[in-house]
């Protein structure tokens, strides 16, 4: 699956998020917990047994199971609680048939070596040869501005997955529920280096204890370079498997950037996400 272009470092850290489990986000399922208390989820059905299973083709995703931490103190207990009640509005979220949200996310894209962590984009680790970013202080070459030849990673306070966070605020969006930036906030050390699926995942819980399914989905990605053409077939499965839903409601594009402004340099990537909830009928 990786190019032996990769440096050693990046290996070494691809064993361990493929192999290490449920390290990052330890505290997950405490978060979902404070969520689900007392509230019983609604989980609208598999719309087709088609649906792929965890670890599907073309890249899959990056499964990684919730579990508890025996040393979690009252004060992680507190804040489960305070992030969970923004989820809950003191107004009524109105039943109606169909509803629209969007979601937008952007990331810096640095030197591997600075970000300490791969480009993962939908759930994909993006394998990729060196590329050309550009140095815009003079950091690495010595000449603001050159560019410089390097493994790229995304330098965020989770796993920096664009097109993750961007479902998730679409989700919350289109509910009238606070932005992920509010629920899983990047000064909170309990989501550091934290594997976006399960952000995802929160997202369809809430979705489906308000009622309502995946009507479809639609991403753009924005991104210079790497190329992530022969990718997008297991973000595609990967957004399917975590949203319950069918190959025929997700649709995943991707557009460069004309070599403009921060993209163009490779110094950053963005996503936005369209996507529309069904009411699920007899659920009120």
């Amino acid at each position: 699956m990786f190019s032996r272009s990769l440096p050693p470092p990046l290996l070494s850290l691809l064993v361990v998020l493929f192999s290490a489990g449920n390290a990052p986000c330890h505290a997950f399922a405490a978060f979902a917990a404070g969520f689900n208390a007392g509230v019983t989820t609604r989980r609208p059905p598999v719309l087709a047994s088609t649906a792929p299973s965890a670890g599907g083709g073309g890249g899959g995703g990056r499964a990684m199971s919730a579990a508890t931490d025996d040393d979690d103190d009252d004060d992680d207990d507190i804040a489960d609680s305070e992030i969970s009640s923004l989820l809950r509005p003191p107004y009524e979220i109105e039943p109606i048939p169909l509803r629209i949200g969007h979601g937008f996310d952007i990331h810096r894209m640095v030197p591997y070596s600075e970000a300490g962590q791969p480009l993962v984009v939908g759930g994909v680790v993006i394998d990729h040869a060196d590329q050309g970013w550009t140095d815009r202080d003079g950091t690495y070459t010595g000449v603001p501005g050159s560019v410089y030849e390097t493994q790229l990673g995304v330098l965020a306070h989770s796993d920096g997955d664009v097109v993750y966070h961007s479902l998730v605020d679409a989700i919350f969006g289109a509910l009238t529920l606070p932005d992920i930036g509010q629920v899983f906030q990047d000064t909170d050390p309990r989501w550091r280096g934290c594997d976006s699926s399960k952000f995802v995942e929160h997202a369809y819980d809430v979705m489906s204890h308000h009622g309502y399914r995946i009507g479809n989905v639609d991403v753009t990605l924005i991104l210079e370079r790497p190329k992530v053409s022969g990718f997008k077939r297991g973000m595609k499965e990967n957004i399917v498997r975590l949203l319950h839903t069918t190959s025929g409601r997700v649709n995943i594009k991707a557009r460069t950037h004309e070599k403009m402004d921060s993209v163009g340099e490779l110094r950053s990537l963005s996503c936005h996400v369209v996507i529309t909830l069904e009411k699920v009928v007899g659920d009120s």
